[in-house]
């Protein structure tokens, strides 16, 4: 079990790796009996007597102990995919690891918010801002890295990701995506299309960031795999209703095929060309708008018996979540009329979505959304799943299936190529991280990594979705 705490009764702490591993030395307390709490997000060890979730061992040289924690959430945590030291312990008492480079690789000690997608028969990999051990400033214009499919001899998804970045000539992860202007590059959007002669074609939304997350300049990029380096193809009107953004996925409607942006709601889409790709007038968006309405005078398209309705229309915002609530509460529209109505299958509680991925599921024979929830127990570490029969919803149960205590894990994105058993299982990872938490304790090593977990949809606990 990984990101399992151990703590001595004098606040020694230390984090097993990805393998559940600690290697434990302490001068002074070597030959004699330590205690050590234990505690982990999402997962419980039993009380003693005097309410202590903890266990003392012998401390010695050489000496081994292996303690079982009981799991609480859904899904299960696997392993660390970036940063340094993932596998440090199992290194320092020699036991075997599955990955090519188990304590630093591309000299990266932390990634921002994974994006991937198969292109060439291998995935490419890209994250956020990315942090180096030769100084605080590191990466601000998106590490990029590949590995192979697990049928083409890539590992098993439920062992690891071996990642080959993209290197520059100090051996750090290269920037890959470096638009005009000092602030950060930031990529979402990221899909693999087909051009008129057949050829992939990797695309990705960017958008420049400054000051406080102010977005100043939009555009789309396309990948040049000769050079490993993204390049701009079009720059967006900031002032357009909708914009290519989150995780996108492919879905065929009376015998065309769009490309779904979800963010994690899939409500914008367009052709799967290339050439619409760049044209945000092509684009569309699932909206109670009126076409060409705007949010500063929302029109809203309502039937002759004033019912409400939700229909593609270009040159037309979508409805968010965010946005949603700003109607309902200057009484545009009834709460029984808003599309985004998901709730928790067990309590019927609201459950505001705020970042995340949709795909295909076989097994579900439905769309699955694994979603952050903005505002939970945690505010924005609790991570959700739900269904629908159409990309654009009703999306109206989810289930819990995992939680942090007072720290972040957000964007979370599954990765459909990982699927196994026919959809049943599947696996997804998030960036976990103090920001936007409040906790000012952050986990050394941990902090600021992506963290992957899988999740076995036959759980009994996930068929209330189902009668949904």
């Amino acid at each position: 079990m990984p990101l399992v705490e151990l703590r001595t009764v004098n606040n020694i702490r230390r984090w097993t790796d990805s393998n559940g591993v600690v290697a434990f030395y302490e001068p002074g307390l070597m030959g004699q009996k330590v205690f050590f709490h234990v505690g982990s997000h999402g997962y419980e060890f039993p009380k003693d007597g005097f309410g202590n979730r903890g266990r003392a061992v012998e401390a010695t040289e050489g000496g081994h102990a292996e303690w079982k924690i009981k799991r609480l959430n859904i899904a299960e945590r696997l392993y660390r995919v970036t940063g340094a030291g993932i596998y440090r312990d199992s290194v320092l008492v020699g036991k075997k690891v599955p990955i090519k480079h188990p304590v630093l690789n591309g000299k990266v000690l932390g990634s921002d918010s994974v994006l991937n997608a198969v292109y060439g028969g291998k995935i490419y990999w890209f994250w956020g801002d990315t942090n180096r051990p030769g100084y605080p400033l590191g990466n601000f214009h998106v590490a990029g890295a590949v590995s192979h499919l697990p049928k083409d001899g890539g590992l098993d998804p439920a062992l690891g990701v071996d990642l080959d970045y993209f290197l520059d000539h100090s051996g750090f992860a290269k920037e890959t995506a470096r638009m005009p202007g000092k602030e950060p590059t930031w990529l979402s959007g990221l899909v693999n299309l087909h051009g008129k002669d057949g050829s992939e074609l990797l695309f990705a939304a960017y958008v420049k960031i400054r000051k406080k997350l102010e977005i100043y300049e939009r555009g789309l990029v396309k990948f040049n795999d000769t050079a490993n380096q993204f390049e701009k193809v079009a720059q967006f009107d900031t002032d357009a209703p909708m914009f290519p953004h989150g995780h996108p996925f492919l879905h065929t409607v009376d015998g065309v095929e769009y490309v779904y942006f979800a963010d994690p709601y899939p409500l914008v889409r367009v052709r799967a060309d290339p050439e619409r790709l760049k044209d945000l007038s092509s684009y569309e968006a699932h909206t109670c708008l009126k076409g060409g309405s705007r949010f500063d005078s929302p029109r809203l398209d309502r039937a002759a018996d004033g019912t409400l309705r939700y229909t593609w229309k270009k040159n037309t915002p979508p409805v968010g979540p965010k946005r949603q609530a700003e109607l309902i509460k200057e009484g545009h529209i009834k709460p029984d009329e808003a599309l985004l109505r998901l709730c928790d299958v067990e309590t019927g509680k609201p459950v505001t979505a705020h970042r995340g991925s949709v795909y295909w599921n076989d097994y579900r024979r439905r769309f699955i959304m694994i979603a952050i929830e903005v505002g939970g127990t945690s505010y924005l570490g609790e991570v959700w799943y739900a269904e629908a029969e159409m990309p654009e919803g009703p999306w109206l149960a989810a289930r819990k299936i995992v939680t942090h205590d007072k720290y972040s894990f957000y964007n979370p994105k599954q990765h459909p190529m990982f699927d196994q058993h026919g959809g049943r299982v599947i696996y997804f990872e998030g960036t976990y991280t103090k920001t936007f938490s409040g906790n000012t304790d952050p986990t050394p090593r941990y902090d600021y990594n992506q963290i992957m977990y899988r999740l076995d949809l036959s759980d009994p606990r996930l068929a209330k979705l189902k009668e949904q």
